[in-house]
């Protein structure tokens, strides 16, 4: 079975399935921890100087992209890289194919805690129903059969390969971060509404409902087939959460009803004018005293020119044209447009709350935030979430 997916949903995997998974997860490590590696030593010690003499200051992402672009490293970085993402999807694909009538008859019973609904007038962004996103065959969107629920299935396996246990158990550890930062930081905040926009099949969604066992949590996302699969998903692990189709830049919810909306690896993936729609849906929906909440990419401002040019790598390989554009983006001032006040603006670096434990959390919520190489990246030296948000007041 799958070492970090404990629900009812994991799909059985034979000696193939493994061998196949285990290859594309040592692929990954290998090159987002020692090809990345060689890459920068290569930058630094003979792309820069080399652009620097032509006139190029490397002072900018996008000058570092320029200076490294034709370079036989970077080259051989980005084709191995592009590859291991398609891969990831494809060894999960056939697995789920296959186990895909059991996970169906699996996924039947009758809702007991939380809820589905679904609302085929909901239009597909062209955000989202025009590209592959993250390389993902079909995106995340896509339909074959009724009631299909395979994106999901396929997403759930896919991001344990991909993250290579980064993510912790059952993937939920960005969620159980930000969750239990606003439990610890604010410990008399008692939130009795949650929202999660974006929420995909919700590996970050049911931990604010463990963290806030009396809340009820809401999920909403453009997608039926994860909402489908994410539902069944949370059905199975006994967490109520409500799942709802729905763009989240035209809630359909009155104003001033969440306590908290929180958003995990969302804003990146939406053009300019869908984060300022959702940004002021969010303080719509939110009550007085609620709080906007959202796991990010850190901003350009506070990292170093070449990480930068590193966390962009996305916005050019990986079917995220957004991403450069979100980052260069004075958050703060994305919130104040959005109807938050200035001064209520928060930001935090967290380390992973699942791997660190208690203890060693709150000890580092009391410190500085840090911006560095392991802010924002998968790293087992010791990963730091990003997360940036206000209150309403």
């Amino acid at each position: 079975m799958n070492s970090n997916i404990t629900h009812d949903l994991a799909v059985p995997l034979n000696q193939e399935d493994k061998a196949k998974r285990a290859f594309v997860t040592a692929l990954r490590v290998h090159v987002l921890q020692h090809m990345s590696g060689s890459m920068k030593n290569r930058y630094e010690d003979y792309v820069k100087p080399e652009a620097q003499k032509r006139g190029n200051t490397c002072d900018t992402p996008e000058h570092i992209h320029k200076a490294l672009k034709s370079d036989f490293m970077f080259k051989a970085y980005s084709s191995a890289r592009t590859c291991a993402q398609e891969m990831v999807f494809d060894v999960v694909s056939d697995s789920v194919d296959r186990e895909f009538e059991t996970l169906r008859a699996k996924a039947k019973p009758v809702a007991k805690k939380g809820s589905l609904t679904l609302d085929d007038s909901v239009e597909i962004p062209k955000s989202v129903s025009e590209i592959d996103v993250h390389l993902a065959p079909g995106s995340y969107h896509a339909e074959y059969t009724e009631e299909d629920f395979a994106t999901g299935a396929v997403y759930d396996n896919a991001i344990e390969v991909f993250s290579f246990g980064q993510f912790g158990k059952d993937s939920n550890d960005i969620g159980m971060t930000l969750s239990n930062y606003v439990r610890l930081k604010f410990p008399d905040f008692k939130p009795a509404k949650i929202l999660d926009a974006g929420c995909t099949i919700g590996h970050n969604t049911l931990p604010w409902a463990q963290t806030f066992p009396e809340a009820e949590v809401t999920a909403i996302d453009v997608a039926a087939p994860v909402l489908r699969y994410g539902h069944a998903r949370a059905e199975s692990m006994g967490v109520p959460v409500h799942f709802r189709q729905m763009d989240a830049t035209a809630m359909k919810f009155e104003d001033n009803t969440f306590d908290v909306v929180f958003s995990s690896m969302f804003l990146h993936e939406l053009p300019l004018k869908d984060i300022h729609a959702y940004l002021k849906e969010a303080y719509r929906v939110l009550k007085p005293g609620g709080l906007l909440w959202q796991m990010e990419l850190p901003p350009m401002n506070q990292m170093p020119a070449y990480d930068n040019f590193y966390l962009n790598w996305d916005t050019y390989y990986n079917n995220e044209p957004f991403y450069g554009t979100f980052r260069r983006q004075d958050y703060r001032k994305l919130l104040t447009d959005a109807g938050f006040g200035a001064e209520e603006f928060m930001e935090a670096t967290m380390p992973r709350y699942t791997f660190v434990g208690e203890e060693a959390y709150k000890e580092a919520l009391s410190g500085e935030n840090t911006f560095d190489t392991l802010t924002g990246r998968m790293d087992p030296k010791g990963t730091r979430w990003y997360g940036f948000g206000a209150w309403k007041k």
